[in-house]
């Protein structure tokens, strides 16, 4: 008999914002370190910033949803760190931070500098590290904050709030989740096509769509009856989590809801479209 098929999924999920600072906005390093990376291009640094202290350090808030997360202190073998705006932790890496306070002190690194996609390019590296054996479960940090420490050369959505999202992946029976990425300038022809094309949704799926992509959605793969995925759309103003955040709700209701779920999100600066299937 054929070997049972396992997949890594997304099993759980929590999300919170966060008000205030770190203290870590205020290290002396961060305004060396900022400084540095912005010379070459001639961008002012933002004093005001900089002299009261804003932003938040990634680390500490991840870290305070991980035991959240994983209540029961579930060994995890893989941690990456997901986020577009920077962080204000210049002098550690968060996530090897993250590791060594995580259970099982998984291998750590971060996947940055590709906007809203890199949440999905975390998760497809997840699946993928599953697909060789040497994972079984994974945690995916998603981040985001809302200061800029320097004046960008052209406007940049930053968030309206700091925000985390824990992603926990495991592997289970059946098949596991699927990450699909497509460079593609429109957004909501792009998903138009990849629902159009796309066996996973039926009857009593979801879709979970970002801000930008509300209204994109007509109806989706209709059942006889007329009936289709149900979609819904983050809030504005989370340019980065509010779809996550969406995710982490509905994983909440899912025994309640059951079906499959589809996320995703379009990157308008990179023009790149990225879903997420989960069975």
């Amino acid at each position: 008999m054929p070997a049972e098929s396992r997949g890594l999924r997304v099993t759980r999920a929590v999300a919170a914002g966060f008000d205030g600072r770190s203290e870590a906005s205020l290290h002396p390093d961060l305004r060396t370190f900022v400084g540095d990376l912005v010379r070459p291009y001639g961008l002012p640094l933002r004093e005001d910033l900089l002299r009261e202290g804003a932003g938040h350090d990634y680390a500490e808030m991840a870290g305070a949803l991980l035991g959240q997360a994983l209540p029961a202190g579930e060994p995890v073998d893989l941690l990456i760190l997901a986020f577009s705006s920077p962080d204000v932790r210049p002098a550690a890496p968060s996530a090897l931070h993250l590791s060594r306070h995580c259970p099982g002190q998984p291998m750590a690194f971060a996947v940055c500098d590709q906007g809203s996609a890199a949440a999905f390019t975390a998760l497809r590296i997840a699946a993928a590290h599953h697909r060789t054996g040497g994972c079984r479960r994974a945690v995916v940090v998603l981040a985001e904050q809302s200061a800029l420490h320097y004046e960008a050369a052209e406007p940049v959505g930053l968030p309206e709030e700091a925000r985390a999202v824990v992603l926990v992946c495991e592997e289970g029976a059946g098949e596991g989740m699927r990450v699909r990425q497509q460079a593609q300038a429109d957004g909501s022809q792009a998903l138009r096509a990849v629902l159009a094309d796309c066996q996973e949704l039926g009857r009593g799926a979801g879709l979970l769509l970002a801000a930008d992509l509300a209204g994109a959605a007509s109806p989706v793969n209709p059942d006889a009856d007329g009936t289709s995925a149900a979609a819904e759309a983050a809030r504005p103003g989370q340019p980065f989590t509010g779809v996550w955040t969406l995710l982490a709700d509905r994983l909440a209701q899912r025994p309640d809801t059951g079906g499959p779920l589809m996320v995703a999100d379009h990157d308008r600066r990179l023009g790149r479209l990225s879903t997420l299937s989960l069975p």
